[in-house]
């Protein structure tokens, strides 16, 4: 019985290491390029120039001359990527809301059809409506104005919005909706006291996909909008030069990116228990 035991044992410990180091491996592989991206913004022009490579600078040639280049101007840039993304996800989530719970719970006439038109038109490449889109805001008058932003961003979210929200709300028990019937709540203030609450996991899971697409997208803030107070941190990092044609100025950049993203990281972080509720609600029914 005994070197059984051991080789029982011998084969739970090579698991263990395995996956240790398939975990290893899997934060180096997600975060060295993230660490690479920070030191670039900390490290001196001569430093990132260097040959070789410098992997780890030292405390001379660390500096903080690319965060001060980029002046006080890009945070109004990130002031207008916050607003345009906060509006289009807020507009989406109270839009898209109301649409899902009604293909969940509402028997329409075409159903199937609506859903159908809305899970062709979630996979289709938004880049495909650039030239209706921009027709639409010049016959509108909408350039240079954040609408022209705000409107694109929450269309092209809805769809994805709806589906995800609508397989949440089949999962929650009809019994919880008679109940609320009886006790004289009508559907308004079914949906915002007590289905909406219970499905926050999935509010705050596609509110933050639809805020981190609008946050991220460059075509149509690059094109709609042109005036530089108006413009988003997308727009705002590819106009960074360096002081000639030929300079790539890797340190400003990069320091555009860490601050670029570091709202991003921030916003994940604090909903994060929301998030992995809402991603793995629906594996399990019950």
């Amino acid at each position: 019985m005994t070197p059984i035991n051991s080789t029982t044992q011998q084969s739970l410990n090579w698991k263990k290491i395995l996956l240790w180091a398939g975990i290893i491996f899997m934060v180096l592989f997600c975060l060295l390029p993230v660490l690479w991206q920070v030191l670039t913004s900390l490290k001196t022009n001569d430093a990132i120039a260097k040959l070789p490579t410098v992997y780890f600078p030292s405390f001379q040639q660390l500096t903080l001359d690319h965060y001060i280049v980029l002046g006080g101007k890009f945070f109004r840039y990130m002031l207008n990527s916050a607003f345009v993304s906060l509006t289009s996800t807020v507009i989406c989530l109270a839009v898209g809301a109301p649409a899902a719970y009604t293909l969940a719970r509402l028997k329409i006439p075409g159903e199937n059809i609506i859903l159908g038109f809305i899970l062709i038109i979630s996979l289709f490449p938004y880049v495909l409506l650039f030239l209706g889109l921009l027709e639409l805001v010049k016959f509108f008058g909408l350039g240079n104005n954040y609408l022209s932003l705000i409107i694109p961003y929450t269309a092209i979210n809805l769809p994805l919005t709806i589906l995800v929200l609508r397989s949440f709300f089949q999962q929650l028990p009809k019994d919880l909706e008679d109940s609320a019937k009886i006790d004289g709540y009508n559907t308004i203030q079914m949906l915002l006291q007590i289905i909406l609450p219970m499905t926050t996991p999935a509010l705050v899971t596609t509110g933050i996909l639809a805020f981190i697409f609008a946050w991220n997208e460059f075509i149509f803030a690059l094109t709609f909008i042109t005036r530089d107070s108006l413009q988003t941190i997308p727009i705002a990092i590819s106009k960074i030069g360096g002081a000639s044609a030929f300079e790539i100025p890797y340190g400003p950049i990069a320091a555009a990116t860490i601050l670029g993203t570091l709202p991003l990281i921030v916003l994940v972080l604090i909903f994060q228990k929301r998030i992995v509720q809402g991603i793995t609600a629906g594996a399990v029914k019950g």
